[in-house]
């Protein structure tokens, strides 16, 4: 494929939702009046100073932004290379930076007139800031969650049930992410008319993969902002986590058109190299169409979509927001993966050196700083922290012998 400029990148997708050629709008036909309706909704409230003016503001008041820029000092004298930053993305109210786009689209609900509002959610933080925002503009609100991600995300699931959401569980497929999104759909086109879906990644049909990228775009325009007053420049590489998504885009969109910042979004690399056993896309699938989307997708010879695996619920997705299959067929953002074993190592250097618990997603960003770091001596990494790891304790005592 043709390089393109970075300005075509920045201004993408186009009117019919696509990022070259992935993306775009594969819904059936009853689908196609609400995603209409939801995008004239948010192109008008784009155009509209009144509607940015209470999304800062709910996000200053109510979220707790802006989130710091941390110098993990310790972590880089350790390291001995690169001078590593966290975006403190976990300390926003809900712990993770799903509430970005949750009071996006609440807002966005508010105009359209509709009470109820249904979600999906794996590691659980979607789930949270969607029943926090429910809660906040009285809507009703159900959330899907895949039961084994039920099992892992126990504190998640009784939060949302705290904040007055009723919390489906899906016992099809491999009962994670995937097949909760699948019945949030399945729900959708039943209750469209008086039905809001709040899609939690940037992923989905068009316009989801645009208006979660934009809601969360905060994160990188604060980032820029700050790492140039600490340091008088900017960082030299960029690392996110990548599941469907929505993180690592609202850092990286800002600097797109900064050549000289790389970005790295890291993958779950789960146990093993084989099919089922990770949910690497862009080393393990190829282009398919999934959840109303045409991206880059793990499925067997025959089509049919893969099995995955990763010890982080957020991040254990057969496909990927199409933005992302864009940027990397284009080079601009390098993709990689990590392991468990080495997430989890993430995790106890972080919280040793640094006092800060991550997320399990988040820890697959900072492994591969760690990794990174001793030859990379004169250079500054950035790390979005996206989540804390307080929804993960059960998980981390599972596989920390010796420290439960």
């Amino acid at each position: 494929m043709a390089a393109t400029t970075t300005t075509t990148i920045t201004t993408l997708p186009d009117a019919l939702g696509h990022f070259g050629p992935y993306g775009g709008r594969y819904v059936p036909e009853i689908l196609v009046a609400p995603l209409d309706q939801l995008e004239i909704a948010y192109d008008q409230a784009r155009a509209d100073d009144g509607f940015r003016d209470e999304l800062e503001n709910l996000s200053r008041r109510f979220a707790g932004r802006p989130t710091p820029l941390y110098h993990a000092k310790r972590l880089s004298r350790h390291l001995g290379g690169a001078e590593i930053y966290l975006k403190r993305e976990d300390l926003l109210h809900t712990g993770a930076h799903k509430i970005n786009n949750c009071l996006g689209q609440g807002l966005l609900v508010e105009r359209m007139g509709k009470k109820r509002v249904i979600a999906e959610t794996g590691a659980g933080q979607h789930g949270v800031a969607t029943a926090a925002a429910c809660a906040l503009f009285g809507f009703e609100c159900i959330v899907y969650m895949g039961e084994e991600d039920m099992r892992r995300q126990s504190p998640n699931v009784f939060r949302m049930r705290l904040m007055g959401a009723e919390v489906i569980g899906v016992d099809t497929g491999s009962r994670t992410l995937k097949d909760a999104i699948s019945e949030a759909m399945r729900d959708w086109v039943a209750h469209f008319e008086t039905t809001h879906y709040l899609l939690g990644s940037a992923l989905g049909p068009h316009p989801y993969p645009r208006m979660v990228r934009d809601f969360n775009s905060v994160i990188g325009r604060e980032a820029r902002r700050q790492f140039l007053d600490l340091t008088g420049g900017l960082p030299d590489v960029l690392m996110a986590c990548v599941g469907g998504g929505s993180n690592s885009i609202g850092l990286f969109h800002p600097f797109l058109e900064d050549e000289r910042v790389k970005m790295v979004g890291i993958e779950a690399g789960g146990r093993g190299h084989r099919l089922g056993e990770h949910a690497a896309r862009f080393s393990g699938g190829s282009p398919g169409v999934l959840h109303g989307t045409y991206s880059y997708l793990l499925q067997d010879e025959d089509g049919q979509i893969a099995l995955t695996h990763s010890v982080s619920a957020g991040l254990d997705y057969a496909t990927v927001g199409p933005e992302h299959s864009w940027l990397h067929d284009q080079g601009r953002v390098e993709y990689v993966s990590c392991s468990d074993e080495d997430a989890l190592e993430a995790v106890k250097l972080l919280s040793r050196l640094e006092g800060v618990i991550p997320a399990l997603e988040s820890a697959h960003a900072v492994a591969e700083a760690i990794r990174r770091a001793p030859d990379a001596k004169g250079q500054s990494f950035l790390i979005n922290l996206s989540g804390r790891g307080d929804k993960d304790i059960g998980i981390f005592r599972e596989n920390m012998p010796g420290l439960g």
